[in-house]
């Protein structure tokens, strides 16, 4: 996937979870930041950032906040990253595919892929991973009983008789392996392993990333 005009700047701070202050060429500038996680390890005083311009002149603010290096690493943060990335390349992931429909719902939730297939129904849920501790991605990066709900979501595809993946899609290059954090949400840890028992796939690909674009790259092992 590709963004439009990107623009570098510095953080200065980030006062709630949707704006952050900026400074580009030395004049502070208010952005939206397009992930409303924590991100606390990523937006650190000084840190380089990169932004999207809007193209909508009535907007609040002119700016998306999309990316970030993190030392030699740059990461992107596009919370609505993953599913466009993922949805590109839907057809390479699953070539057996002929329909990817998004937002299917399933249960009591909106999964976030369909895959239709000769074979029947591939169901996807999709999670962006920014979570980097030397060298091994993590999800997720905050408690998440949404992202429990998902993964129970798919065990019951599972239990109907249809195909169903866990992919997280990891916002950055270089990665070892994927683990669940536990330690910041072992009930989303032990759902994801329960899945993975009963017949649930656990994909994770790491991202070729630049300022201005994201592309799902290759397969890191995944560690329960």
């Amino acid at each position: 996937m590709q963004y439009g005009q990107i623009v570098p700047a510095r953080f200065i701070h980030r006062p709630n979870r949707f704006i952050a202050h900026v400074d580009i060429g030395g004049e502070t500038v208010v952005c939206h930041v397009k992930n409303t996680g924590r991100c606390r390890e990523l937006l650190v005083p000084g840190a380089v950032v990169y932004l999207e311009k809007s193209q909508n002149p009535n907007r609040k603010t002119a700016y998306d906040l999309i990316a970030v290096e993190k030392g030699p690493r740059l990461i992107n943060m596009d919370a609505q990253a993953p599913n466009r990335v993922f949805g590109e390349w839907a057809a390479t992931f699953d070539p057996a595919a002929t329909r990817v429909r998004a937002e299917y719902p399933f249960g009591r939730s909106r999964l976030d892929f369909c895959l239709e297939t000769p074979a029947g129904l591939h169901l996807v849920e999709v999670k962006g991973v920014t979570l980097e501790r030397g060298g091994h991605a993590r999800f997720p990066d905050a408690p998440t009983e949404r992202g429990v709900r998902h993964l129970q979501e798919l065990t019951e595809a599972v239990r109907q008789g249809h195909r169903a993946t866990a992919f997280f899609v990891i916002q950055m290059a270089d990665i070892l392996d994927f683990s669940p954090n536990d330690t910041t949400h072992p009930a989303f840890g032990a759902a994801l392993r329960q899945a993975a028992q009963a017949g649930v796939e656990v994909a994770a690909w790491s991202c070729r990333v630049t300022p201005d674009s994201l592309t799902i790259h290759r397969p890191v092992p995944v560690i329960l």
